[in-house]
């Protein structure tokens, strides 16, 4: 046989009808406001929640929850003719504005709000971190290559960890987008104070080792630029002197010993 279907609990004519009731309770729950104004606003519907249960909706007129409503469930015994109440909450619509999920700390930081004393937790499975030497599954043989002998440091930084940094770089106030590179001749690619980055950065990124340059001992994008740039120039411009004026209408006496 196939399962029978669950009937649709059907509207109470009492519930429905105790808005007096449920609003009683929303401000009893809600209170007044600073100058003694209520905070409980005009009937927004019922609900049917179950058989002989149904919630009643209150806009809530309290500052700073926009979007919010007054929620009252009420419920009635079999055979009984008038309404309990069950609760009263106030509860987030549609439109409430609601505070940012929540979310640790450490996850929570971003690049640049880390401050003198701050220590960043150690992430165990960092996506941006390789391990530099690879296991051998031996603890002492791995310790003694990692401690003892210094053959390289404990992790490394991953294909995405070096995805990472670049586009962050290329992005930021030292790539090609910075106001002092659009105003540049020339990028820092051609410059003789360019010093490129090893290994697969090289071709994109470099440090800055011009004193005068605002990027000064930053990395740098080829692209970017300044107005240090070892091989632009300004125009020199010579100084125009005026023609000397002479005035031969005047005569200058000069006495002869």
């Amino acid at each position: 046989m196939p399962p029978a279907r669950r009937r649709r609990a059907a509207a109470d004519a009492v519930l429905s009808g105790a808005v007096d009731v449920a609003r009683e309770a929303a401000e009893g729950v809600a209170g007044r406001g600073p100058r003694g104004e209520g905070l409980v606003g005009e009937h927004l519907g019922v609900r049917v929640e179950g058989e002989r249960l149904m919630t009643h909706d209150f806009a809530c007129t309290a500052p700073g929850y926009h979007g919010w409503r007054w929620a009252v469930t009420v419920a009635r015994a079999p055979r009984a003719r008038v309404a309990t109440v069950c609760e009263a909450e106030l509860v987030a619509g549609d439109e409430a504005v609601l505070a940012p999920q929540w979310l640790p700390w450490a996850e929570r930081v971003r690049p640049g709000d880390l401050g003198p004393g701050d220590v960043l937790p150690r992430v165990e499975d960092d996506e941006r971190l390789v391990p530099g030497l690879a296991a051998t599954g031996e603890e002492d043989v791995d310790a003694l290559a990692l401690d003892d002998l210094g053959l390289g440091r404990r992790r490394v930084l991953s294909r995405d960890g070096r995805a990472d940094a670049a586009q962050r770089w290329y992005d930021g106030d030292h790539g090609p987008g910075a106001e002092s590179a659009k105003a540049s001749a020339a990028g820092c690619g051609s410059c003789g104070f360019f010093l490129p980055l090893p290994g697969a950065m090289r071709q994109v990124f470099g440090v800055c080792a011009n004193g005068w340059s605002p990027s000064d001992g930053t990395v740098v994008s080829v692209d970017h630029g300044c107005g240090a740039h070892s091989e632009t120039d300004v125009e020199v411009r010579r100084e125009q002197v005026p023609a000397p004026v002479v005035d031969d209408q005047v005569l200058d006496v000069v006495p002869v010993a």
